[in-house]
């Protein structure tokens, strides 16, 4: 029996990658001494997401730095000159970029039946968000949506000391089950999926056509793997009745 479900956030409820694209698209349209063109440049910022995002799972810097270690390399390449001041860098994040982003968060719509479904299953599992993002922004995402008071928790590197995919072991003890009786759900195969298997979880992978880091079709799994293409197909997937 499922004890636990937990969600991975970014491109599994909410539209992450969408939002990036949005926000740094306008910013590149509107630069008129870039050094390269707008696609390129929206590719140079989401490989630099990437690269600073690890080093922040890693400890070796805040979630700010991540971002002002970014736009330090990117700035250049738009053609404009690189603040020395860390509060400048903040303010260009914060006054460019978020605004934009922030408001082009979408939940994909088969979010909320999923979660409603659950809860009318015969012996409904426990649901938790477990994401690598940064505690403040992944609430707020949820919050928006109106999504928080159907997870009893949401956790985070802050709270569990470490990220995907050491943060399974971690979620499980935190959520006072055990990896057996826990499910992952996610839309990136290897992080998701293997790795949450690996570690002792059920990985199903939500597989929603689109790899999540090169935006191509979705990588090919084995027939192994759980795999559903909408989240409302998940109840059914744990109903004692297709067990």
């Amino acid at each position: 029996m499922t004890d636990v479900v937990f969600f991975d956030l970014d491109g599994t409820l909410v539209d992450h990658r969408s939002a990036v694209w949005e926000a740094i698209g306008q910013i590149v349209q509107a630069a008129p001494n870039a050094t390269a063109p707008p696609e390129e440049l929206m590719t140079l910022w989401w490989t630099l997401e990437a690269r600073h995002m690890r080093e922040y799972l890693a400890g070796r810097c805040s979630f700010a730095e991540h971002h002002r270690r970014r736009l330090r390399s990117f700035l250049p390449m738009l053609g404009e000159p690189v603040p020395q001041s860390p509060a400048l860098l903040d303010a260009w994040i914060a006054e460019r970029y978020l605004t934009v982003f922030e408001r082009s968060w979408r939940c994909y719509p088969d979010v909320r039946p999923c979660l409603e479904d659950l809860k009318r299953l015969p012996r409904p599992p426990r649901l938790a968000v477990l994401t690598n993002g940064d505690p403040e922004q992944q609430r707020a995402k949820l919050a928006r949506f109106g999504l928080l008071d159907h997870f009893e928790a949401v956790l985070t590197p802050a709270e569990l000391g470490v990220a995907k995919p050491a943060a399974y072991a971690a979620a499980c003890r935190w959520m006072r089950t055990g990896p057996a009786r826990a499910v992952n759900v996610g839309d990136m195969l290897e992080s998701d999926v293997h790795a949450a298997t690996l570690a002792g979880l059920t990985g199903i992978w939500l597989d929603r056509g689109v790899d999540f880091v090169t935006g191509g079709p979705s990588p090919t799994a084995d027939e192994a793997v759980l795999r559903i293409e909408r989240l409302a197909d998940l109840p059914g997937l744990l109903s004692p009745a297709s067990a």
